[in-house]
């Protein structure tokens, strides 16, 4: 079996790295830039852009209370 791999760099650091099952951090290039990364996402620093929760867009709700 052949093992590809590509060369990308850390979305953290951008530090240059195999990408490839020999990296147990990928696509980071350690488990410091993956930790940061997390971080990021916990104190909502990233995103994923959407509607609020309970928003309707302008749609009416046929559920009644």
């Amino acid at each position: 079996m052949t093992d590809y791999s590509l060369i990308s760099n850390c979305p953290t650091c951008m530090k240059t790295i195999e990408y490839s099952t020999k990296n147990n951090f990928r696509p980071f290039c350690s488990e410091r830039c993956k930790l940061i990364d997390l971080g990021e996402w916990a104190n909502e620093t990233n995103s994923i852009p959407g509607d609020t929760p309970g928003a309707t867009n302008g749609v009416e709700s046929n559920f009644q209370e």
